[in-house]
C-alpha cells in the first residue's frame, strides 16, 4: 500500500523496492494495486463500520474539481469532526442531483448526523430540503476547514500520479485512498491518545489532579 499511502509514482515504488532487494517492474505494482487495493480498502471499511469507528455528531462536506482528459469533474468528500473520511464520490456535475446522491449514499452507510457543515453551495441546501433536514445544515466562514484540509493528502497524491484516465479510475482510487489513509492516520492518533492517557499523572483520591 506504499503506492496509495504516500505521494509516490509507480516507478518510484519500483526503485524503493529494488533497494530493498525486491526486483519487480512498475507494471507488476500497477497490477497488484488494481487487484488487491480495493480488496484491502473494502475490508478496512467493513471493519470500521462494524466497530462504528466514526462519529455522527457533526459531518463536514466539501467538493473539489479534478480534471480528467481536460474535462472538469467533482470529487465530493464527507468527513466527521475528527477528520475520518467517511465517503468520497465522483460526479460530472455539482448540482442538486449530485449532492442528493452523495448525501443518500453517505447516510445509507453511516446513518444521519446531528449537524452537517457545508459551504454556501446552493446544491447542499436543495438536497437537504429533499431529505427533510434543512435545519441540520450549518454554514459559516472557516467552519468547514476540516473538510477542506482533508483534500490535501489526495491533492498531493494526485500530483504524483500526474492524471487520471477516466472517472471510474478516479472513483476507485479516491475510495481506496480514503480507507488506507483512515487506517494509517486515525489509528496512529488513537494510539497516541491512549498512550498519553495511560502515562498521565495519577489522580488524587478525590478525583482531582
Amino acid at each position: 500500500m506504499m503506492y496509495v499511502r504516500y505521494p509516490l509514482s509507480l516507478r518510484q515504488v519500483e526503485d524503493i523496492l529494488y533497494e530493498r532487494g525486491i526486483d519487480i517492474s512498475h507494471e507488476a505494482i500497477r497490477y497488484w494495486w488494481n487487484r488487491f487495493g480495493p480488496m484491502f480498502a473494502g475490508a478496512i471499511r467493513t471493519r470500521r463500520i462494524e466497530g462504528r469507528g466514526w462519529s455522527n455528531w457533526r459531518w463536514h462536506l466539501d467538493e473539489v474539481f479534478v480534471r480528467i482528459n481536460g474535462e472538469r469533474h467533482y470529487l465530493w468528500r464527507a468527513v466527521d469532526h475528527e477528520g475520518e473520511v467517511l465517503e468520497a464520490f465522483v460526479t460530472k456535475r455539482r448540482d442538486r442531483r449530485a449532492a442528493l446522491t452523495f448525501l443518500k449514499r453517505t447516510m445509507k452507510r453511516y446513518g444521519r448526523p446531528q449537524s452537517i457543515v457545508t459551504d454556501r453551495l446552493p446544491s447542499y441546501r436543495a438536497a437537504m430540503n429533499v431529505l427533510g433536514n434543512p435545519g441540520r445544515q450549518v454554514c459559516g466562514r472557516w467552519l468547514n476547514n476540516r473538510a477542506e484540509n482533508s483534500h490535501l493528502p489526495f491533492r498531493r497524491r494526485e500530483g504524483a500520479m500526474a492524471r487520471f484516465r477516466d472517472i471510474k479510475t478516479l472513483q476507485q482510487f479516491a475510495a481506496v485512498h480514503s480507507s488506507i489513509y483512515n487506517h494509517s492516520t486515525t489509528n496512529a492518533i488513537s494510539n497516541a491518545a491512549t498512550f498519553s492517557n495511560n502515562t498521565g499523572p495519577p489522580l488524587w483520591s478525590s478525583g482531582v489532579n
